[in-house]
């Protein structure tokens, strides 16, 4: 992860003027849908990129220590050792960015991955995950024992209430509280963004989040009907280059929930090329939250290896 952001003061002046032009940001939107996808050699170079920016990611009602295990093993290795060699990558230390789970499986990821010997970071939803209807000292309660488990970045919700109400004081307090419950692991802030009415309201929880100290912000749990859609990831890259314009400090992007194509995966990562610049294309500024994604890279790049696509058999599964 990159240095912290350390929040500032509530600057409620830099969100009661906001106006945000939505014809305008969902033309763009649909131009970027519309954007040529690279080829070749240069399309496996982005999508090793984005293999190396993915949060792996289980949250099921039936996750197992067992599955969680599984995820582990595909975190330490998202590729296969022969593609990666044939691409004259195999000692460059492809492992995807981070493991997600519940926070009831934080100690199964972190032994998965201590017995695997490697360093992957273990995330943790917590603070009322998806919902966030859930008390305050809950959520704070919650975030604790996820870093006592061994989280060292933890995916916190927001009371989602709070945004549509304005209660931007409240909404800054709660986040504050979050963040110092966090202790030395890094806090991503999910903003559920297709529940927050308005594109105006994405870009005002964006920045009252990041004055909070949020290190990332995060669009979606992946349990909404509407999760990560490119108008609100213009709106939320808007916000954070305005938040590093006024302070200096770089917050980090996560687009979650409903990313499941190697084109997608593009997509995103020339997005934030476009909006951030070069610098925020590493794991410490820009994360994918997918659960299924990586199958399809790794199924992209059998392709580009071979000249043909895998069987059934040919790639583990997680």
């Amino acid at each position: 992860m990159a240095g912290r952001n350390p929040g500032t003061k509530l600057e409620l002046g830099w969100i009661s003027k906001v106006h945000v032009n939505r014809p305008a940001v969902v033309r763009h939107a649909e131009q970027i849908k519309k954007w040529r996808t690279v080829k070749g050699n240069w399309q496996a170079a982005w999508l090793l990129k984005a293999v190396t920016c993915i949060d792996l990611t289980t949250l099921s009602g039936d996750d197992t220590p067992s599955n969680v295990h599984r995820l582990c093993f595909k975190a330490k290795h998202p590729i296969r050792e022969d593609l990666l060699k044939a691409l004259d990558m195999h000692d460059k230390g492809i492992t995807v960015a981070a493991v997600c789970v519940y926070p009831a499986r934080v100690i199964d990821a972190v032994n998965a991955l201590m017995a695997a010997g490697c360093d992957i970071p273990v995330a943790s939803v917590a603070a009322g995950f998806p919902s966030g209807q859930t008390p305050l000292e809950t959520k704070l309660a919650e975030i604790r024992l996820a870093v006592q488990y061994g989280a060292r970045e933890i995916d916190i919700v927001i009371s989602r209430s709070l945004v549509l109400a304005g209660q931007w004081e409240d909404l800054y307090e709660e986040i504050r509280q979050c963040r110092e419950a966090c202790g030395e692991a890094h806090m991503k802030t999910i903003l559920a963004t297709g529940e927050l009415g308005s594109l105006p309201n994405v870009y005002k929880a964006s920045m009252i989040a990041m004055m909070a100290g949020s290190d990332f912000i995060k669009t979606s749990t992946g349990k909404e009907v509407e999760n990560a859609t490119f108008p609100v990831g213009v709106v939320m890259m808007r916000a954070i280059r305005e938040y590093y314009w006024q302070t200096g400090n770089k917050v980090g992007f996560k687009p979650a929930g409903g990313i499941r194509t190697a084109k997608d995966a593009i997509t995103w990562l020339m997005l934030v090329k476009d909006e951030l610049g070069v610098e925020w294309l590493k794991p410490e500024l820009f994360r994918l939250g997918a659960s299924s994604l990586l199958e399809d890279i790794e199924k992209q790049i059998f392709y580009h290896v071979t000249g043909t696509y895998p069987l059934l058999h040919d790639l583990a599964t997680v």
